[in-house]
């Protein structure tokens, strides 16, 4: 069987260390768009190393992606990467990212839940340095065809949007070339960069990393509900609902909540196509 469920389970965590300096901090941050305007104060935070504070979402690139490479290469965990989708992604933070930093990483299988026609594997990173613990991140691998094993179907997700106006209505353009500068954070997949891939993967064109949508929604929230301070967010999570392309134009719509912000993403060019879903920031 390809899954072993309690076998992946059962399996001793993967550690490495990685370490990350200003330099791949802001070359993150340009990968979301950051930066423009270039002399706007509030855009300096994410560009000039001087007054640099670091989006949370970083931890997704940080050591990049050992969590997701490690994971699918536990014990037990044998599935053809051509039926692998990347479902979803959570992060909780233990305290605000320093700028420079080096931490050890301990990567598992924390769930493998049977979704029928398919299995969702959930990959845990947890990241601590030298004070204790950093971030806590979490991948949900959707894998085509390898349900079916009796396993428990797993939590929802779904997070119901309120049925009043969003508070907010942001919209971030893509740059033509941000995929090109994104996957310089370490996710070099062709299908992001090479139009002959695209199009052996069935689009039209190259399409923009999940996660840089994922890292440019988070910078909406901050920027705005947020007031711009990064150390007020203790939580992320979304569900990749579908994809944007270079050149497109994200719209994210928010809902403040106590505590919370719930999002909903949409690509504008093709009638509010949704691109994530779920999406909740939990902030002090």
């Amino acid at each position: 069987m390809p899954i072993d469920a309690a076998r992946a389970l059962a399996a001793d965590p993967r550690q490495g260390d990685i370490g990350w300096d200003h330099k791949d901090i802001q070359l993150y941050h340009l990968g979301l768009g950051a930066g423009l305007p270039a002399t706007d104060p509030d855009e300096l935070r994410y560009t000039l190393e001087s007054k640099l504070h670091v989006l949370p979402s970083f931890a997704t690139v940080a050591g990049a992606g050992m969590a997701m490479l490690g994971g699918l290469g536990q014990p037990g965990i044998e599935v053809n990467l051509a039926h692998v989708l990347h479902g979803g992604h959570s992060i909780e933070l233990h305290r605000p990212i320093p700028v420079k930093g080096r931490a050890t990483s301990s990567s598992k299988v924390a769930a493998v839940y049977d979704k029928g026609k398919a299995a969702v594997i959930v990959l845990r990173s947890e990241v601590a340095d030298a004070d204790g613990p950093l971030w806590t991140s979490d991948a949900q691998i959707f894998v085509r065809g390898e349900g079916g094993f009796g396993g428990e179907r797993g939590p929802s997700a779904k997070e119901e949007l309120p049925g009043r106006t969003p508070d907010r209505v942001e919209e971030r353009h893509i740059r033509e070339d941000q995929a090109l500068l994104y996957r310089l954070s370490g996710d070099w997949n062709p299908l992001h960069a090479d139009p002959e891939f695209a199009k052996m993967a069935g689009f039209d064109q190259p399409i923009l990393h999940g996660l840089c949508s994922y890292g440019m929604t988070l910078k909406a929230v901050v920027d705005t509900a947020l007031g711009g301070d990064v150390s007020r967010v203790r939580a992320y999570r979304t569900r990749f609902a579908g994809i944007v392309f270079p050149g497109e134009t994200l719209r994210i719509r928010m809902w403040q909540e106590t505590g919370r912000v719930l999002a909903s993403v949409t690509a504008v060019e093709r009638d509010d196509a949704p691109v994530l879903a779920d999406t909740v920031v939990e902030h002090s």
